[in-house]
């Protein structure tokens, strides 16, 4: 079995998607189109910079997700290979679960770049710019992890956001608890704790604000039916109802993203192979959480045709 997958922020980078627009008329129409529903060149911005206008979190995440969506169209049209003759389940990392329900028929590209626009602005609006944090927690586990959280919070907001693999667990929320954190590490046996470059506390109470605006936005633009089942962030399980999946899309934004469970459940499941399409940071997270799965990662025109050479 093979499941197919899609990374989330932190994975943008100036020149993304450059190559692929280049060589692919597919691939260009992907952020022509994600472009005309934004009414914004984010193309441009993908392409040349600045780098500060594309880490903003409201270009970010649109611009992960077409960058994903133009690698697999690529693979679509350009080598034949089709997702859903190919793959046995979706699945993605945070917003890259936006990316996946896209990839199996349930939103349009341009409906899923409006909602991940819209996504970004509200995750950057729910807390004022310097009052939230987050911090990676290397050579943690999640009992470790919360432990942790549990003793810096001191009445503030301290969860964990990502529990990403069996060493990384990131947390969230007020930037004293998070500092805190930060220098609690080694009280707890946990090898180290990295402030991290965002510009928001992601998936924490903290987001309510913006959970509350996903949901409005969700209503309005409902899912359709999945070519394929999702493995959710928040429940760690397989999901085949729309419904259901719309209500989970709002719980994701104050939620775990429980990335690790996601793994374990597509293993059990007899996932053996994990296709990672537009970026190569999930792949080496899969390694981690269980060294027997095979991984592939696709980001440039010779690692699609590798790619369809190898599952076609």
């Amino acid at each position: 079995m093979r499941a197919f997958v899609f990374p989330g922020q932190g994975s943008q980078k100036v020149g993304m998607g450059a190559e692929l627009a280049d060589a692919s008329a597919a691939a260009r129409e992907v952020f022509e189109e994600v472009d005309e529903a934004l009414s914004q060149g984010l193309s441009k911005i993908m392409r040349e910079g600045p780098e500060d206008a594309l880490t903003l979190t409201e270009n970010a995440q649109p611009a992960i997700m077409a960058n994903a969506i133009a690698t697999l169209r690529v693979l679509e049209r350009e080598f034949g290979v089709a997702l859903a003759d190919k793959g046995d389940c979706v699945a993605g990392h945070s917003l890259g679960e936006y990316t996946a329900l896209c990839a199996v028929g349930a939103f349009s590209l341009a409906d899923t770049a409006r909602l991940l626009k819209l996504r970004g602005q509200a995750m950057q609006a729910a807390v004022p710019v310097g009052e939230g944090a987050m911090c990676a927690l290397l050579g943690a586990d999640l009992e470790k992890a919360q432990a942790l959280a549990d003793a810096a919070a001191e009445g503030e907001v301290c969860q964990v956001a990502n529990d990403n693999d069996p060493g990384q667990v990131v947390l969230s929320g007020h930037k004293g608890a998070i500092e805190r954190a930060v220098g609690m590490v080694k009280e707890f046996e946990i090898k180290r704790g990295v402030l991290l470059p965002v510009s928001a506390p992601f998936h924490c109470d903290l987001m309510q604000p913006a959970a509350d605006a996903m949901a409005e936005a969700l209503a309005k633009t409902p899912l359709g039916a999945f070519t394929l089942p999702l493995y959710t962030n928040v429940t760690a399980e397989q999901v085949t109802d729309p419904a259901e999946e719309q209500r989970l899309l709002v719980e994701q934004v104050t939620g775990r993203v429980r990335w690790r469970e996601s793994v374990l459940a597509m293993r059990r499941a007899g996932v053996e192979h994990f296709v990672e399409l537009g970026g190569k940071v999930l792949a080496p997270m899969i390694g981690r959480i269980d060294k027997e799965a095979g991984t592939t990662s696709a980001i440039t025109m010779a690692d699609i045709e590798a790619l369809a050479k190898e599952i076609g």
